[in-house]
């Protein structure tokens, strides 16, 4: 989790155990990580000793994750992203039901929505994204800006009218080019006009789309983390090269 700014690391027992309250609370999504296998939990109980949370949806993934050791799990609200890491969960039960046993963690990330670093993308070469929608129609954007949590796109025509802000999208592509493709479950967050002026002194307006990148595994992220610290590093060469 080191791909992190320490800054975002709480560490203090009380405030680690209300983030975790929180997410109880708010009932909110739990993903379990290790390795290459994943699952969705959520938080049942919590105490100062210990952290109880739901069986998966595969009995097969429940045996598995017994077995791992160093178990991430992270969840995102509207406000922030939250992500710790146990060395091992047990199998318990709450309420006479099976559930997992696993220690409260000693420190958590919590990176706030507006703390997510933004790269603007280069013009050249022009990375594109698809995406469908609900009636099986595709549209096309060129990428705009990256971020751990989301990304805007500009497309070069009016937006069909099905498209509107809350639409979720399954598996968006993203064509990162040596990088490679990417996808991701997403949320369209708005739509807007990209306004810049041209050599002529004449306004051109661009339909700008924001996205919200939801359950974004952790190895996605670090990947992301990988490609945004990259395009930055471009950047500033080029800007050097002007200079």
């Amino acid at each position: 989790m080191s791909h992190y700014n320490e800054q975002f690391l709480k560490q203090n027992p009380l405030a680690v155990l209300n983030v975790l309250r929180d997410l109880h609370r708010d009932r909110i999504p739990l993903r379990v990580c290790w390795g290459t296998s994943q699952f969705i939990s959520r938080i049942l109980d919590i105490s100062p000793q210990a952290l109880i949370i739901d069986y998966g949806s595969q009995e097969y993934e429940n045996r598995a994750v017994q077995r791992a050791e160093n178990i991430t799990l992270s969840a995102e609200t509207q406000g922030a992203k939250i992500e710790f890491t146990v060395p091992k969960v047990n199998h318990g039960q709450f309420l006479d039901l099976p559930a997992f046993t696993l220690p409260i963690p000693s420190s958590l990330w919590f990176i706030q929505r507006r703390e997510f670093f933004r790269i603007s993308a280069p013009l050249h070469p022009i990375y594109y994204c698809r995406a469908k929608l609900a009636d099986k129609s595709e549209i096309r954007f060129r990428l705009c800006d990256l971020s751990l949590g989301g990304m805007g796109g500009l497309m070069e025509s009016a937006p069909p009218a099905i498209l509107k802000a809350g639409v979720m999208f399954s598996q968006l592509e993203l064509d990162m080019g040596e990088w490679g493709k990417f996808h991701f479950d997403a949320q369209l967050l708005s739509l807007s006009e990209h306004k810049v002026v041209d050599s002529k002194n004449e306004t051109i307006s661009t339909p700008r789309l924001s996205f919200r990148f939801l359950n974004v595994s952790p190895a996605m992220e670090r990947t992301l983390q990988r490609i945004i610290f990259s395009l930055e590093r471009e950047a500033r060469e080029r800007a050097n090269k002007v200079r």
